[in-house]
């Protein structure tokens, strides 16, 4: 029980932590240019991860792996982060949040489909009542200025956890021989390399002097999130299915909220998000749900 609470606890971390990304990345993209915002982070990353180059560079590697880690770093952080930064352009920060109720159901048919990965009953029900409560809980909020095109922006975030998706079960196969923080550094090179190119485009517009109010957000981006967040995630992925640890994707909604309206003002917290927010809070815990091993399981377990 004790081992399951470590993962368990690092997803719960994680969860708040990539709940405030939406927040920073509001407040970055009102000083700096997405493009410059997205390679900004991945380059604070990069540059940390150089100072443990040799902690991280443990792997066990096998012939044909390299297709695995190019779809994993492809689908994120690239295409998710192309995806995300255009959504929050159009949509808010607390709707952006909602969408990605769907990714722990998109992850747990993935899983289910590739890994053979079967969940009980209760889990499923967990997962439905998860996302009805986000569904609610977004249904509930009031019209915001901050997103003036809510259906695009909405679009592009559901195609970003259609990436997040894709990455998720390429790291939980690619966990068995290859570090967590491996994993996440691999994420921060490639990333820095892939949106260094977005820089020189003629829709990038570069900075053209520095705003700590934008420069802070990006530092916390890079720190915070591409390393503790994703190092975490991907730290509870490797230790639990992959299907049970993106059922707590479903409390970003919730934890985005309550950051959203007291960094940005955006909503207020009202009844019906109230019991919309329980409704998730307990669909993670159904989530979860494991059946008790019988007594000739648990002698089998030992034969």
């Amino acid at each position: 029980m004790f081992s399951l609470w470590i993962p368990v606890s690092s997803l719960l971390v994680a969860m708040a932590l990539w709940s405030s990304s939406f927040i920073a990345l509001k407040m970055a993209f009102v000083h700096y240019d997405p493009m410059v915002v997205i390679f900004g982070r991945m380059f604070v990353a990069a540059v940390c991860f150089m100072f443990f180059l040799k902690a991280v560079m443990r792997f066990e590697y096998r012939s044909g792996d390299w297709r695995l880690l190019l779809l994993m770093v492809a689908s994120e952080p690239c295409l998710y982060f192309l995806f995300e930064a255009h959504a929050l352009q159009n949509t808010s920060a607390t709707q952006a949040g909602m969408i990605t109720a769907l990714a722990p159901l998109l992850v747990a048919m993935g899983a289910l489909i590739f890994l053979a990965e079967r969940l009980h009953k209760m889990a499923w029900v967990g997962f439905a009542v998860a996302v009805i409560g986000a569904v609610w809980l977004s249904m509930a909020g009031d019209v915001s200025e901050s997103a003036p095109n809510p259906l695009w922006g909405n679009f592009l975030e559901f195609c970003a956890m259609v990436c997040a998706t894709c990455y998720t079960l390429c790291l939980k196969h690619l966990s068995t021989r290859y570090s967590t923080w491996f994993l996440t550094a691999m994420q921060a090179f490639c990333g820095t390399i892939f949106f260094a190119p977005f820089l020189f485009l003629p829709s990038t517009q570069l900075p053209t002097q520095v705003v700590p109010e934008g420069i802070w957000p990006i530092v916390y981006l890079g720190t915070l999130i591409n390393i503790g967040a994703y190092g975490l995630f991907n730290f509870g992925v490797s230790r639990i299915n992959a299907g049970q640890a993106s059922a707590f994707i479903n409390l970003i909604p919730v934890f985005t909220l309550g950051l959203a309206f007291w960094l940005l003002g955006e909503q207020r917290l009202n009844g019906q998000q109230l019991i919309a927010s329980l409704l998730v809070l307990g669909g993670v815990l159904l989530s979860q749900w494991q059946p008790r091993k019988s007594k000739k399981d648990k002698v089998a377990s030992f034969a």
